[in-house]
């Protein structure tokens, strides 16, 4: 008998040392993460602060400060903040489109008529052809990598841009022939479109048949997208009015709302629908039916957009493989440059036949340029799937955000004041 609760006693005593070290590592691996979240946060703002005051965009220090500390860096990131970097980045885009949803005006952009449509797909269109052409004879790739290749780095990124066109609304700069709102519906849509096309260039990547029901379906996630967002925001704004609640609150209800959208999109995927285009579209709702009820959401979202801006620019800065670019050379470079000035004439053939001012149209160009967030969230799948294009694609990838999101930020910055005609009498509704 003794020997037995001899044995017991070593074995609660054992127990309760494995414990004690488990609870030990956990709670040291939840101070790493907070640390983590100071230095990004930290690191972000000074970086971030050193590049406003020598009159470049915060951004362009954000990423450096990511690519500083992060796996390609320092490393002093913990890996647990590390392995939730897409879902920090996502909810920070949505907070972008919650935005762009509370500042846009519809009337505004059904003034803008043919290219505010034509904005959403023709630029990357013209883009992936250059791809196409340019990236088998500099690269040495096939066609279809060329293609996965273009799909990838054709899409213009929203957290660039529609933050900017965001600004230009509040300080009413080319508001009056809706450019900034163009810009700022077209950015949004654009991804969509690419990431399906992507999708269906992987699929025969990997020996599939193309399936021509994934671009039918572009239209119809988009439309789908429109509705629910629509149908969401007429509710919120429906609850909102009748059960007043402080602000604080309906932000919260939106933010929940907008989570449930995004989180449908893959949960019901056999239903073509665009989740990022219904959260923008529910916002829009919202102004429509109250501006007093969006101007006090958006005054809060504006100022949650503050730490979310630099969580997402860090967290682009480290993911950013800078490893993949000791195998780059001059072709890459040559390559996305040569493809963005087919984008660039996109661009033009959309602006063609209107009214806009040819400064007003060198402005569209400059503005539709920038890549960064849809570069980081999937420019490193096809190596992870193992496509034989897999590192060419990362590392043009890396080498796409690198250039041209600061780039993009700066010339936007740089000279909407100088091409764009300042509407201080234009108020929107």
């Amino acid at each position: 008998m003794l020997c037995i609760l001899n044995r017991l006693f070593k074995l609660m005593t054992s127990a309760i040392i494995d414990a004690e070290i488990v609870g030990f590592f956990c709670v040291s691996g939840g101070i790493f993460m907070l640390i983590s979240i100071a230095v990004i946060l930290l690191s972000g703002l000074f970086f971030g602060t050193v590049c406003k005051k020598i009159r470049f965009p915060a951004l362009i220090g954000m990423i450096i400060a990511g690519i500083l500390t992060g796996p390609y860096g320092l490393n002093i990131l913990d890996s647990s903040i590390l392995n939730i970097s897409s879902e920090l980045r996502r909810i920070a885009l949505i907070i972008i489109l919650i935005r762009a949803g509370l500042k846009l005006n519809i009337n505004d952009l059904k003034k803008v008529g043919r290219p505010a449509i034509l904005m959403c797909f023709v630029p990357a269109c013209f883009e992936m052809i250059g791809m196409i052409l340019f990236a088998p004879p500099l690269l040495g790739v096939s066609v279809l990598d060329a293609a996965i290749l273009g799909a990838v780095i054709c899409a213009v990124s929203p957290a660039v841009v529609v933050p900017r066109m965001i600004h230009l609304i509040d300080e009413e700069y080319g508001t009056k022939k809706g450019i900034p709102q163009m810009i700022l519906a077209g950015a949004s849509v654009d991804d969509v479109f690419v990431i399906v096309i992507f999708t269906s260039f992987i699929s025969i990547a990997q020996g599939n048949d193309i399936s021509w029901v994934s671009f039918i379906n572009i239209p119809i996630s988009i439309l789908t997208g429109v509705a629910v967002g629509i149908l969401s925001g007429l509710l919120l704004y429906l609850v909102f009015k009748k059960w007043i609640v402080k602000p604080v609150i309906q932000v919260m209800v939106v933010f929940a709302v907008s989570f449930i959208m995004n989180w449908a999109e893959g949960a019901f995927a056999f239903i073509p629908f665009a989740g990022l285009i219904a959260i923008m579209s529910s916002g829009t709702e919202i102004k429509r039916k109250s501006s007093e009820m969006s101007k006090s959401l958006s005054d809060i979202f504006d100022k949650l957009w503050i730490p979310a801006e630099i969580f997402l620019f860090v967290l682009v800065g480290a993911s950013a493989a800078i490893d993949s670019l000791k195998n780059a050379g001059l072709p890459a470079i040559i390559l996305v440059f040569s493809a963005l000035l087919l984008r660039m004439l996109g661009v033009f053939v959309c602006m063609s036949g209107t009214k806009l001012s040819f400064k007003e149209k060198l402005f569209c160009i400059l503005a539709y340029t920038p890549k960064a967030t849809v570069q980081a969230a999937i420019g490193g799948l096809p190596l992870a799937m193992g496509l034989e294009c897999g590192q060419t694609v990362l590392t043009v990838s890396v080498i796409a955000i690198i250039l041209t999101a600061p780039i993009g930020a700066f010339a936007i910055d740089l000279t909407y004041k100088k091409l764009l005609s300042e509407d201080k009498s234009y108020k929107t509704e």
